[in-house]
């Protein structure tokens, strides 16, 4: 195990933006990841897990402790069980399945990141989650230096949610297993992806795969050198659940209709990118070297030779607009490192 000292972190996150890390370690197996957690112990410093770095917000500052990078890499197939490692790229596995005809993840491709993170999130997009696959997660438990295999019902998924997320310094995701449909036909529930095949009663996997990226291209949310919104962590703020209430102000506050889905639990799903929008923050709003995305108003995008402190004055500004206009607080979806 070799420990790298100041780092940068800048060029291992996708805004490209924030300082190093005191201490750094790329963890290629999972011994490496509890050698290096029980190394930070030793030495009093924290200790932090970095992933494909597309849903992360470094300090300008960086990070005064151990960053271990996920680089982890198996994914095995067998039959309809699939097992991957937390260091594999994400959309390597969603390719791999769609390509062996398992249907359950296929609206999920373009995201940017690795498998360990998916659970953390419960990343979802276009109609899908990841909880809805999802059968085992093995994690290190950080308080007692075990390894755990956790069952969907003890990770407590929820709407971008999940146990691991609200407890962000318990466990560290090793490998997450899931379980796919053979020959299963691709899911077409979100609105948009729908309406995309009108008159195809039966697209296959691959051509949902291929649309769904078309789709995200769009709104620049795939990675792509050439565009010019793609220094991003994709949607900056999670889409505000609500009572029905507040829901119903929304509506009488606003001249235009307003988008809304009722939830499982009787509370009612806002679109954060309309109330950002209505609330006068337009896509293609700049700040000097950050701004919103010209593409799609959930994204804050750094433009170059920025600071997070500006991106982050930029996302008070946002949300501060949507609240004074709608009374609805919208919350941040990337992790901040500060």
């Amino acid at each position: 195990m070799r420990i790298q000292e100041h780092v940068p972190l800048a060029p291992r996150t996708s805004l490209e933006l924030g300082g190093p890390a005191r201490f750094f370690v790329e963890a290629t197996d999972d011994t490496m990841v509890a050698e290096a957690l029980a190394w930070a112990a030793r030495r009093g410093v924290p200790a932090r897990v970095l992933g494909g770095g597309s849903n992360l917000v470094v300090a300008d500052a960086g990070f005064d402790g151990l960053v271990i990078e996920m680089a982890q890499r198996d994914l095995q197939i067998d039959g309809n069980r699939v097992r991957a490692a937390a260091g594999e790229p994400w959309d390597v596995l969603v390719a791999r399945c769609v390509d062996a005809g398992l249907a359950g993840l296929e609206c999920l491709s373009g995201i940017p990141g690795r498998v360990g993170a998916t659970p953390i999130q419960n990343v979802g997009a276009y109609g899908q989650e990841v909880a809805e696959t999802i059968r085992a997660v093995r994690a290190l438990d950080r308080a007692t230096g075990h390894e755990q295999l956790l069952t969907p019902a003890q990770c407590a998924f929820g709407y971008r949610d999940s146990m691991f997320k609200r407890d962000p310094d318990r466990f560290v995701v090793l490998e997450v297993t899931f379980e796919l449909v053979a020959g299963g036909a691709p899911a077409l529930r979100y609105a948009e992806l729908a309406r995309a095949f009108e008159g195809d009663a039966s697209p296959s996997l691959s051509e949902v795969r291929e649309k769904v990226i078309a789709l995200r291209r769009t709104k620049s949310m795939v990675i792509d050198a050439s565009d010019p919104n793609r220094r991003s962590a994709g949607s900056f703020f999670t889409n505000p659940i609500v009572a029905p209430e507040v829901a119903d102000a929304v509506v009488a506050a606003s001249e235009a209709p307003v988008p809304r889905w009722p939830t499982e639990d009787g509370r009612v799903k806002l679109a954060a990118g309309w109330l950002i929008e209505q609330a006068g923050m337009s896509k293609g709003t700049r700040r000097g070297a950050v701004g919103i995305s010209s593409a799609h108003a959930l994204g804050l995008v750094h433009h170059g030779g920025g600071t997070t402190a500006q991106l982050l004055a930029l996302a008070d500004e946002v949300r501060d607009a949507v609240r004074a206009r709608f009374g609805v607080t919208l919350e941040r979806e990337p992790v901040l490192w500060a």
